[in-house]
This record gives structure tokens, sequence and C-alpha cells, in this order.
């Protein structure tokens, strides 16, 4: 893993590095071969101001390259392991319900990658909640102050390791 020491480091089960690094395989190989043929069949129909195809072709493939250096990003500050340990410390990799604000909230923490199709909430370790609970144990209260201004309070209630 080569990463410059200012970069943050994102935690990854192998199933969900595997995942990333198909998709990525995917989008440079097949998918992006795909978005050209479809380019060049619209370019073939005349003129390219009213071509809906052809510009709608042309903005899959720009979300299609974004998407490419997301991921080769993220795969190269990519730290592959094991769930963390069942320990009750807030961690990457941790399944975390805490009292935020008054309100029960379950979320990972980490990289929304771990969390794959689900729609479970995700903090990231650089979000102020994600700084603020990183190593904190069940049962420690705290306070964040949120990007508005705002102290919020926290209580964490318990830490998993999370499992897809």
């Amino acid at each position: 893993m080569s990463t410059n020491s200012n970069e943050p480091v994102v935690w990854l089960t192998q199933e969900a590095y595997d995942r990333l690094n198909d998709e990525l395989t995917f989008l440079s190989g097949p998918g992006r071969a795909e978005i050209v043929a479809r380019i060049e069949q619209a370019r073939s129909e005349g003129d390219l101001k009213e071509n809906g195809g052809y510009h709608a072709a042309r903005e899959e493939q720009g979300k299609a390259e974004a998407r490419i250096l997301y991921l080769k990003d993220l795969l190269r500050r990519a730290h592959v392991g094991e769930a963390p340990a069942d320990d009750g410390i807030v961690e990457p990799g941790m399944l975390v319900v805490a009292n935020i604000a008054g309100d029960e909230t379950t979320f990972l923490f980490g990289s929304r990658e771990v969390a794959g199709d689900t729609d479970l909430e995700v903090y990231s370790e650089q979000s102020p909640i994600g700084v603020a609970v990183h190593g904190a144990k069940v049962g420690d209260k705290l306070t964040y102050v949120a990007p508005n201004g705002r102290d919020i309070k926290v209580e964490i209630i318990s830490a998993k390791p999370y499992s897809a």
C-alpha cells in the first residue's frame, strides 16, 4: 500500500475491495468500450447539436471516468483487513448505535463503500462526528461541534464489528 502520509487510509473488507476492484476492471475495459461504441453510433446519426443520444452517452462517459478516478484513488489508499475486534471501541468497520442529540441512530463508521447497497447511514473518520467518536467506548458521552456551529451531544450505546 503506497499512500502519502497526509492522505487518509480507508478501511475495506476483502469483499468490498474485491467488489470495487471488479467494478474498476469493468469500467476501465468493457464498460468504457460500450460507452465509446454508443458515442460512435450516436455520432453517425448526424447533427450533434440536437442528438440526445450523443449527449446522453457523453454524460455517461464523464460519470464513468469520474468513477474510475475515484475507485483508483480509493483502492490505492485502502487498508484491507478483517473486521475490527469486538471490544466496544468505535473504529473503522464498526456498526455503532449512538444517542445523537436525543435520537438513537445506527451507523457504519468508515467508508460508504463497505456498506455497499445497504441503506445504512455511514460516517467517515474525517467527518465532524467521525473525528469525535473515533476511539470512544460504549458508555462514553461526548460533544462535537457540527458544521453549523452547534454543540451536539453523543452517547455511544454499542459498537460491534460490521458484517454485510
